[in-house]
């Protein structure tokens, strides 16, 4: 089905009446976009994080009066009979599919390859790991799971048991356990990511060695000889005393997800426990590594 898009400026103070107002116009979704391609992370519960020059994104369907929406729009005061905007019709497409032709295999480090399930593996020698992200968060092409990934290949994880805190699609883990680990734990606040970890690893042979858990099921006394965590900023440094807890003395640490503005923070937060390396940084990401004391 084709679709039509329409797009507005708008600001921090005004982006949220004026997503309501589009959705009563008749909009199907609206998607608050930062203008200045800065990046957006989850806000807390019941909490609206919006920026000082916010794009709002509507979508409508591509029977829809746009002439109409323009029109009811113009009315409002907020925007006034002159409002700047941009209506455009979006192609129709399988938009599964393209994403699925645009995913290939990637090397990570020296040993490690991520591979679509649905496309043969470049080097049968290699380690591979195959995917099918689905629903959850993690496919290797973002900079912060690359990272993660590149760091995981440096390591001797052979008989080591591992935690991946945030699995999301069980990406990390099952590169861990390819990678030599004995045991692997995966803990993820959404459900989805957990039926996405589960089909994963059994698609790569290794389910009878990853055990996953949301937070609240998540037993007691684990001891990881390795931790790795791609979450946000933001957790990451509320969790602190949490994660840390879950190494042993000696384990290596890494944490992805945040920003070189944000590193400052969070290795003030856990050199407590751990002696933190320098950043290492990619397409404007950062990855923290430390050993625990």
């Amino acid at each position: 089905m084709p679709w039509i898009q329409l797009k507005l400026n708008a600001t921090n103070e005004s982006a949220e009446h004026l997503g309501d107002l589009l959705s009563e116009s008749g909009a199907l979704s609206v998607t608050f976009l930062d203008a200045k391609d800065t990046p957006v992370f989850e806000p807390l519960p019941g909490e609206t994080r919006l920026w000082g020059e916010t794009d709002i994104v509507a979508l409508y369907e591509g029977t829809q009066d746009m002439t109409a929406v323009v029109d009811f729009l113009s009315a409002q005061p907020e925007l006034g009979p002159n409002f700047t905007h941009k209506v455009e019709a979006l192609e129709d497409k399988d938009w599964v599919r393209e994403w699925m032709d645009n995913f290939h295999p990637m090397q990570f480090g020296k040993r490690l390859w991520i591979c679509p399930s649905w496309r043969d593996v470049p080097d049968p020698t290699a380690v591979n790991v195959m995917l099918d992200p689905g629903l959850a968060f993690g496919t290797g092409t973002h900079p912060t799971t690359a990272l993660c990934l590149q760091w995981l290949d440096g390591l001797d994880l052979a008989g080591k048991t591992v935690v991946d805190f945030g699995c999301g699609s069980g990406i990390l883990a099952i590169a861990a356990l390819k990678l030599g680990a004995k045991r692997v734990i995966g803990i993820d606040i959404d459900p989805q990511a957990i039926i996405a970890s589960k089909e994963n690893a059994r698609r790569n042979g290794v389910e009878d060695k990853i055990e996953l858990y949301l937070p609240q099921d998540q037993p007691d006394g684990i001891q990881a000889d390795v931790l790795v965590a791609n979450i946000l900023a933001g957790p990451l440094e509320e969790l602190a005393p949490l994660m840390q807890g879950l190494v042993k003395t000696g384990g290596p640490l890494s944490l992805s997800g945040l920003l070189p503005e944000q590193a400052d923070r969070l290795l003030e937060v856990y050199s407590q426990w751990f002696d933190m390396e320098p950043a290492t940084e990619q397409d404007e990401w950062i990855r923290l590594n430390g050993l625990k004391r």
